[in-house]
């Protein structure tokens, strides 16, 4: 874990406080969190820990994965996947499965780049990886059948589609011929 930078997270509160027009007792109010020990947090005097940090964020309504990041809880890369996912998962155009099926695309993208998936974030992988099939074949792309898939309860195995620079190449390519 990085070291905390409290004096940078305290004065970066300090500013969203004051943005939001709130008073450190009425802070303090409305995350539980007393007046003191904010005050504290502020002039960098202490180190809060992830809960206090999301408490905080929540009352002023910003992100706490930048909070977490700038505390050095959190590395500025895993902040950005995090509110990615966030911002998949609040979009109400789109219902569950092709959320799922949205994560499932954005991880095995990251995977194929060189980054593994936040922590806490298999089991979005894992739920997308058995919707996948459906939505390939909604979604029309051109697609080659997956060996060896086996599909899910409720589920069918269906197409996969071949992401990456290499999509193109297999296309034509009958291995078999």
């Amino acid at each position: 874990m990085a070291s905390l930078n409290v004096g940078n997270l305290g004065e970066y509160l300090r500013e969203q406080r004051r943005a939001a027009q709130l008073s450190l007792r009425q802070l303090a109010d409305a995350t539980g969190v007393s007046n003191p020990y904010l005050s504290q947090i502020e002039r960098g005097l202490r180190k809060p820990s992830a809960d206090v940090l999301q408490q905080v964020a929540k009352a002023l309504r910003i992100s706490a994965e930048t909070l977490y990041v700038r505390a050095g809880i959190l590395d500025e890369r895993e902040r950005e996947e995090l509110e990615t996912r966030a911002v998949i998962l609040a979009d109400p155009s789109i219902n569950e499965r092709q959320k799922s099926v949205l994560l499932q695309i954005y991880d095995s993208f990251r995977r194929e780049n060189g980054y593994a998936p936040a922590p806490g974030t298999e089991a979005d992988a894992e739920v997308a990886s058995d919707t996948k099939a459906g939505a390939d074949a909604e979604a029309g792309a051109d697609t080659e059948t997956a060996p060896d898939t086996e599909a899910a309860p409720g589920t069918h195995a269906g197409p996969h589609v071949q992401a990456g620079p290499d999509a193109d190449a297999g296309k034509d390519h009958d291995p078999h011929s």
